[in-house]
């Protein structure tokens, strides 16, 4: 595989298109947004004129786009998957609901292609440096010919099985830890805050104890400054977390911390600041706790 449409050159897709750019691969690259698609050309990528150009012809098709809802519209309403080459694969990166991609991959199957279902961790930090771990699932001799585009993704390619959704299902267990971690790192900052502790101090001394976790460091420094870069919006948490508590409902798991997380996410999205970088989830507490 060779030729390689991209759909989604947000702040992750971008690098993960260049990165398979790259790696020798032929990218076209579409957004609907005119200055990613300018922006992908500029760093030497191809830029699509459309939906159909991204499709058309090409081996593989990577989707890095924000929900199922989405993947749907792309492949069906907008009739895009008629467009790749027969045979072809598509690679689907967002996080999805296990029952929507399993649903999805049985569409795309009857198609005559496949679908590899493709999740990845590690935001913009991984994306840019190629690092993201990539949660596969697929019948093994598609994951096999897809895995060289997965390698210049990604610097850990886990196989989770044959059975699209599984994949998707690995990626929820890993939202729900991530979402929780940066909920109560958010609340020991805060806490710091209320007490009139040096909430910087405070989180130099908890980063390097066994209180840390790759969250507090990586989100800690940003819950302090007031305009963080935004490296994973409030809003991709509420969603995220909303798959969670649909898998646990599906499964009958209770999942309180996660119920919990859902609503401090949410209720920072809901005073209009959904758009702003994820550390910002310490809004939520210094609301409960009368300040700013």
């Amino acid at each position: 595989m060779k030729r390689i449409g991209f759909v989604g050159l947000g702040a992750m897709g971008l690098p993960m298109a260049l990165n398979l750019s790259r790696a020798g691969f032929a990218v076209t690259g579409f957004d609907l947004r005119a200055e990613a698609r300018a922006a992908f050309g500029t760093a030497g990528g191809r830029p699509a004129a459309g939906i159909a150009d991204a499709f058309s012809g090409q081996d593989a098709v990577v989707l890095m786009v924000v929900n199922a809802a989405q993947a749907e519209d792309v492949l069906f309403r907008q009739d895009a998957l008629a467009r790749l080459s027969p045979g072809g694969t598509l690679i689907l990166t967002a996080t999805c609901p296990p029952a929507s991609v399993a649903a999805l991959a049985g569409r795309v199957e009857a198609a005559g292609h496949a679908l590899v279902d493709a999740p990845v961790s590690g935001g913009v930090v991984g994306a840019e440096a190629g690092s993201l771990t990539i949660m596969a699932a697929a019948p093994r001799a598609v994951f096999d010919a897809a895995k060289p585009m997965l390698d210049a993704m990604g610097s850990k390619v886990v196989f989770m099985g044959e059975t699209p959704g599984q994949g998707a299902t690995a990626k929820a267990v890993n939202q729900l830890l991530c979402g929780a971690h940066l909920a109560i790192a958010a609340e020991g900052l805060s806490l710091a805050e209320k007490l009139g502790v040096d909430p910087a101090l405070m989180l130099d001394i908890v980063s390097g104890s066994a209180a840390s976790s790759w969250m507090l460091r990586d989100r800690g420094p940003r819950m302090l400054e007031d305009e963080p870069r935004v490296t994973s919006a409030i809003d991709i948490f509420v969603k995220d977390l909303g798959i969670v508590l649909e898998a646990g409902r599906d499964a009958k798991a209770a999942l309180p911390m996660a119920a919990l997380a859902h609503q401090l996410f949410m209720s920072v999205s809901g005073r209009g600041l959904g758009a702003r970088d994820d550390s910002q989830v310490i809004a939520a507490y210094r609301a409960l706790q009368g300040r700013t």
